[in-house]
Formats: C-alpha cells, sequence, structure tokens
C-alpha cells in the first residue's frame, strides 16, 4: 500500500471536489486540475442550476468525510411537492408518509465551494483553475492541458487519472476516439431543452410563496418547477420542447408570445415573476441528456467518475446524489484492495454500474410522472395510499420514490425494481378495482405484499429481474 501516489483528477466541480477531499484524507498526493475559473472567486451566471435536491444517498457521503453538519447549514428541507393547477389552485403532497424523510434544496455554488475548501485544507491536495483538459494518454496515464491565460499547452503524468469532467468528458472522447479497446458510449437526448428562470424575494427579502415544497406546475407535454434558495428567491426551471408543440423554445421568442404562454399555463407563477420576460431571453435553452458508457477505466491507469461515467437528466434528483454516492462506494473498495488499481477499478465498475443504470432510466420514468401522471386522479390515489401505508406502517412499506430517495442502505437497481413492481401492483388494483382507498390499512398492505411478490417472481422466472 502506497498512498503517497500522484492522483490527477480532471474537474473541480462536486464530485471532483468530494473524491479530492475524501483521497486527500486518505494521505494521497492529489492535483485536481478545473477548467473554469475558481467559483469563490469569480461570479458565474450562466444560465445554469443554481441549486438541486440534496438527499440521504448525497448526506452519506457527507458524513464519510465528516463535513455534514457544514452541509445542513446550505440546506433549505423540501418535504413534499406543491402541486400548481392551470387556474392557479394547489395541492401539497409529501415525499414520504414518515415525518422525517424529506429532501433538501441546496446550492450548487456554495456546496462546490465548501468542498473545495475542506480539499485545500490538506497539504496534500492542490487544485488548479483555468486549466483545460484537452486529452489523455490512457496508456501513458498522462493528460494534456493548456492554461487559458497563457494559453501554454503542457503535459501532466500521474499514477492514476480520475476523471471527474461531466458529461462531456474530455477522457471519455480520448477513450472513444483512442481505439485501443472496444468501448460502448450512447448519449440520448430528450425533445425536451430546460431554461432557468427566477422568482426574486419580496420587497422585504420574503419568500413570495411557500418555501419548504418543491413546486411543480405540470402540463403533460412540459412543466415548470422552483426550488427555494437561501436569500429568499426560487430557482425556476421550464422544461419545454425544442421545436414540438404551439409553443416551444424555437417560437418562444418575443415578450408578447412569452407572457401569453404564461398567462395561459403559469398564471400564478407570472404573478410572482415581474422579471420573466428578461430572464426568458437572456438566459439559454440547454438540452437534456443521458450518457451511459463501459468500460469506466483502463487498466490500473484511468477511471471515469460522477457524470463523465454515468450523466442523468435531472428528473429524480439524484444526478449530485448518485455522483456523491460513486465516492463513496469507490472508498468502500478502495479500503479493500488499496494499492491494487486495476482490482479497485474493475470491482467498483462491476457493483456501480447497474446502480447508474438503473437511476438513469428512473430519471426518465419521472419525467413522465412530474410532467403529467401527477394530475392524473388514479396517481393520486396510489401516493395518498402509499403516505398513509408509510405512516401506518413505517417499517413494512415503502414507496418506489422513498426506496430510491430515502433508503440508501440499498442500490438503485434494487430500489428500481421493487418500486416498480409495487407500482405495477397497486395500480392495476386500483383500476380493476380490487382495491380501495377506504380500505382497511393493514388488508390493503398485505395485497399489495403479496401482488408485489408475484410480480416480483414473474419478472425473476421471465429474466427481467
Amino acid at each position: 500500500m502506497n498512498n503517497q501516489q500522484n492522483i490527477l483528477i480532471i474537474g473541480a466541480g462536486l464530485c471532483g471536489s468530494l473524491l479530492a477531499l475524501r483521497l486527500g484524507q486518505r494521505g494521497y498526493n492529489i492535483s485536481v486540475y478545473e477548467k473554469r475559473p475558481d467559483l469563490r472567486k469569480v461570479n458565474s451566471d450562466s444560465g445554469r442550476s443554481i441549486n438541486l435536491a440534496f438527499s440521504n444517498r448525497g448526506h452519506k457521503a457527507m458524513k464519510l468525510v465528516g463535513i455534514e453538519d457544514k452541509v445542513k447549514i446550505l440546506c433549505i428541507p423540501m418535504n413534499g411537492r406543491m402541486l400548481h393547477d392551470t387556474e392557479g389552485n394547489t395541492i401539497f403532497a409529501p415525499y414520504s408518509g414518515r415525518e422525517h424523510e424529506y429532501i433538501n434544496s441546496i446550492s450548487r455554488d456554495q456546496l462546490n465551494a465548501l468542498l473545495l475548501n475542506e480539499a485545500e485544507k490538506h497539504k496534500n491536495v492542490n487544485i488548479y483553475f483555468n486549466r483545460k483538459c484537452k486529452s489523455v494518454d490512457f496508456e501513458k496515464t498522462t493528460a494534456l492541458f493548456q492554461d487559458y491565460e497563457t494559453k501554454h499547452e503542457f503535459v501532466e503524468d500521474a499514477d492514476v487519472i480520475i476523471a471527474t469532467d461531466g458529461a462531456g468528458s474530455v477522457m471519455r472522447k480520448s477513450y472513444y476516439l483512442g481505439k485501443k479497446f472496444l468501448f460502448s458510449f450512447s448519449q440520448d437526448y430528450l425533445t425536451h431543452g430546460y431554461k432557468e428562470l427566477c422568482i426574486l424575494p419580496d420587497s422585504n427579502g420574503n419568500y413570495k410563496t411557500y418555501k419548504n415544497a418543491l413546486h411543480i406546475w405540470g402540463r403533460d407535454a412540459f412543466m415548470l418547477i422552483a426550488l427555494p434558495n437561501l436569500d429568499g428567491s426560487f430557482t425556476v426551471t421550464l422544461f419545454l420542447s425544442f421545436d414540438d408543440g404551439e409553443y416551444n423554445f424555437t417560437n418562444l421568442t418575443t415578450k408578447e408570445r412569452i407572457l401569453e404562454f404564461f398567462n395561459t399555463y403559469f398564471k400564478d407563477a407570472l404573478e410572482l415573476m415581474p422579471n420573466l420576460v428578461d430572464d426568458f431571453l437572456k438566459n439559454p435553452a440547454s438540452p437534456l441528456g443521458t450518457v451511459k458508457c463501459s468500460p469506466w477505466h483502463y487498466k490500473g491507469n484511468t477511471l471515469l467518475m460522477g457524470d463523465a461515467a454515468h450523466a442523468i437528466v435531472p428528473f429524480y434528483g439524484q444526478g449530485m446524489n448518485a455522483s456523491f454516492e460513486d465516492v463513496v462506494e469507490f472508498d468502500k473498495v478502495l479500503e479493500v484492495y488499496n494499492g491494487d488499481w486495476e482490482t479497485v477499478f474493475k470491482t467498483y465498475e462491476a457493483s456501480r454500474k447497474k446502480d447508474t443504470d438503473a437511476i438513469a432510466d428512473l430519471a426518465i420514468d419521472n419525467f413522465h410522472e412530474m410532467k403529467g401522471h401527477v394530475n392524473q386522479v388514479v396517481f393520486r390515489e396510489k401516493r395518498s395510499l402509499e403516505m398513509a401505508l408509510e405512516k401506518h406502517f413505517p417499517n413494512e412499506y415503502a414507496s418506489k420514490y422513498s426506496l430510491v430517495t430515502f433508503n440508501d442502505n440499498i442500490g438503485y437497481r434494487e430500489a428500481m425494481i421493487r418500486g416498480r413492481a409495487q407500482d405495477k401492483a397497486i395500480l392495476n388494483m386500483l383500476t380493476n378495482n380490487q382495491l380501495d382507498v377506504k380500505d382497511d390499512l393493514k388488508i390493503s398492505l398485505d395485497k399489495i405484499k403479496k401482488a408485489t411478490e408475484t410480480i416480483l417472481e414473474n419478472d425473476r422466472i421471465s429474466g427481467l429481474k
């Protein structure tokens, strides 16, 4: 075991900065190179999401590096979804029947800054900004960089290179272009994109609408969501097709048409957003895509992690949490095989990839749920029943959402398989009048358990599990 080895991390975002902190704690010599300026010293206004959903799997990572109390200060609890209809009426839908289970809104930049600060407390961790990675030689374990300020190009070598450089990973591109081994890669875009908007605080700095919820205006073909910020504002995100439908990002180009669209579908949100038109015309519409690839590693030389290995769409609020959990799972393997990098990488990928593939698929599922299914009567009946079951039988029942979001002791794949079976069982029985939300809850629970196990067994026999 040699913890004096030099590890090069490409990308100082959330995953990279957490990884640098953890490996720094383990005593490795860490060099992190980031193409962007130091976010602690510049004001970035890129139209990129400024807050994220932080939940149990992310919290487990913060506990691993001992900063959970510092992160908690940055969090705003969101106990459920606040659903807004076209008339401005609202319904609050809790995330769980267990009161201690909720997600949090957290500032991307504030969390990233905290992780960078904590990593730099270790003398064996050095972080360099404005250094763009241009390519990686995964056979020689070297990377070519360019200094944005001087335009000087230079090569860095290391014992190990780990790329946490996001969905557009340069090292993943080097794997693909290198053609030195069999590398599978897929990148699938939704027809929808997203645009960041904002609900500003009122004149007294207070929130203009209910603070402790994720607000959703689901309209089947598109939707609007809003998450609270510590300063009294909300980050608002519009998810809309680029080209399809009467209203899309391609044809929403004038003040009149933007206001017409919001007056028709999001009137109560519009009343909170006098700044809407300026924000809409200023901020870009960005694509939403899923990245899957394999293998993540090349021998014991290089490894992809976080979005570089498995970028997902944001609809389960698990992108950041999944990347943080990558570090936790990697750390477990490193504890066992420390010093044998090829075994570490191979073992980590073998255990982790099935879960990251699962959360990618679940995120697509939740896109359709949030924009449309939440408005359906049978879906609301299902959720009401599940909340009652979780409240009265907290140790016997967990919805798919709870399994994914709050049960960090099980993997995403297991949560997906069991959660989908439960959903199918409940929806089938509600539709066929075999289950009634007014029934005795214990009777309903027993019916659901039995039907779920039947579905799971049938899937196993069919080879779907």
